[in-house]
C-alpha cells in the first residue's frame, strides 16, 4: 500500500485524477480497454470533474459503479446523479459504456445479478476492473459494505445487496471483486476520517475498509485526513 498526503482535499482530487487518466492510458495501451468503477463523497465529484478536463481515451472507457443507493433516478442521493453532474456533462463515454446499477428495478436481487453479468462481460470472468475507487466512512466502510452487515460474508456473488443505511438500501460490488481489481485508489479527506485513515493504513481488519486487498492499492489523503498517521 501507497499512502500519498497532500495539503487539502482540491489536491487531493486533482492527484486522484491524474491517476485515473494514468491508469486509462496504460490499460488500453496494454488491453485495448479501461473499465473502471467510482465510489461517491464530495471530494470524489471534484475529482470527476478534474477528470474530464484531463486527456482521457473515452471511447475506449467502461464507467461502472461501486455501489448505489436505491433510490429514484434523479435523486440526490444516487451516485449516479452527481456522476452526470461531475463527469458526464463535461465528456462523452460510447454508447453503452456507462453501466449505471439497475437500483430502480422492482427486484433487487436480480438487478444485483444482472449488474454482476454486465461487470463480467466487460472484464471477464471472474471481472477484474482496471481501477476501483473507493472512499472510507468514518465508520469504517467502504463501498457499501457496513459494519455488520451479512453482505461482508459474500465470497461469490461480484455484486449484492446490503441491508439499509442511512435511510436507504444499497447495491454493492463486494470484496471479492474489489480485491482483484489492478488498482485500488482510496480517496480519504477531512478531519472525521482520522482514526478510521489510522486503522485502514495498518490493515486493521476489524473494518470493512481494512478488509480490502491492500497489495496494488494508493491512499490519496490530505492532511486533515492523515493527522493520525506515523
Amino acid at each position: 500500500m501507497k499512502i500519498d498526503v497532500l495539503p487539502d482535499a482540491d489536491a487531493v482530487a486533482l492527484r486522484a485524477a491524474e491517476l485515473i487518466a494514468d491508469a486509462a492510458r496504460n490499460a488500453v495501451a496494454a488491453r485495448g480497454t479501461f473499465a473502471f468503477a467510482v465510489s461517491g463523497g464530495r471530494t470524489p465529484w471534484q475529482m470527476l470533474r478534474a477528470l474530464g478536463a484531463l486527456a482521457m481515451p473515452w471511447a475506449k472507457t467502461h464507467l461502472f459503479q461501486v455501489d448505489e443507493r436505491v433510490a429514484p433516478h434523479g435523486d440526490a442521493d444516487r451516485n449516479l446523479t452527481h456522476i452526470a453532474e461531475s463527469l458526464l456533462s463535461r465528456v462523452t463515454l460510447a454508447a453503452g459504456h456507462l453501466h449505471p446499477m439497475p437500483v430502480e428495478v422492482l427486484d433487487l436481487a436480480a438487478g444485483a445479478a444482472d449488474y454482476a453479468r454486465d461487470l463480467a462481460a466487460i472484464t471477464g470472468t471472474p471481472p477484474v476492473l482496471d481501477l476501483v475507487h473507493l472512499g472510507l466512512g468514518p465508520d469504517g466502510h467502504t463501498a457499501s459494505l457496513i459494519p455488520g452487515d451479512p453482505v461482508l460474508d459474500e465470497t461469490r456473488a461480484a455484486v449484492a445487496l446490503a441491508g439499509p443505511y442511512q435511510g436507504r438500501r444499497r447495491m454493492t460490488l463486494t470484496f471479492p471483486v474489489l480485491d482483484r481489481a489492478r488498482c485500488v485508489l482510496w480517496v480519504v479527506t477531512g478531519p472525521e476520517k482520522v482514526t478510521m485513515l489510522a486503522r485502514l493504513a495498518k490493515g486493521d481488519r476489524s473494518i470493512p475498509a481494512g478488509r480490502v486487498n491492500s497489495e496494488r492499492a494508493v491512499i490519496l489523503a490530505d492532511a486533515a485526513a492523515a493527522a493520525g498517521l506515523h
